[in-house]
């Protein structure tokens, strides 16, 4: 069993900054291909981004790429997001997965998920 739990969410104005971690629970994380989706209110969870196990590939929703930036700490069982020149449509709330292989975009292929945290960027 693996617990995602996301941190780092918040309000900020457009233009700005912010970085989302997940710290994961288990031996295995470095095993684990992980992804950051969103989901916006009354609409389906979206990918956002991906990274192998090794951090070595990456892939980005065009809507995100440029922008944001996914990362991974393996000694310390965390993935980041770094979320740089908002804008309000990246409102939503932001979900971390694990999924046991390689990266993937699509949501049903991740085995576990955390809870979620908000971010709100306001115009």
């Amino acid at each position: 069993q693996v617990q995602l739990v996301e941190s780092g969410g918040g309000l900020v104005q457009a233009g700005g900054s912010l970085r989302l971690s997940c710290a994961t629970s288990g031996r295995t994380f470095s095993s684990y291909g992980m992804g950051w989706f969103r989901q916006h209110p009354g609409k389906e969870r979206e990918f956002v981004a991906t990274i192998s196990w090794s951090g070595g590939i990456t892939y980005y929703a065009d809507s995100v790429k440029g922008r944001f930036t996914i990362s991974r700490d393996n000694a310390k069982n965390t993935v980041y997001l770094q979320m740089n020149s908002l804008k309000p449509e990246d409102t939503a709330v932001y979900y971390c997965a694990a999924h046991i292989g390689g990266t993937t975009y699509n949501p049903g292929d991740y085995d576990y998920w955390g809870q979620g945290t908000q971010v709100t960027v306001s115009s």
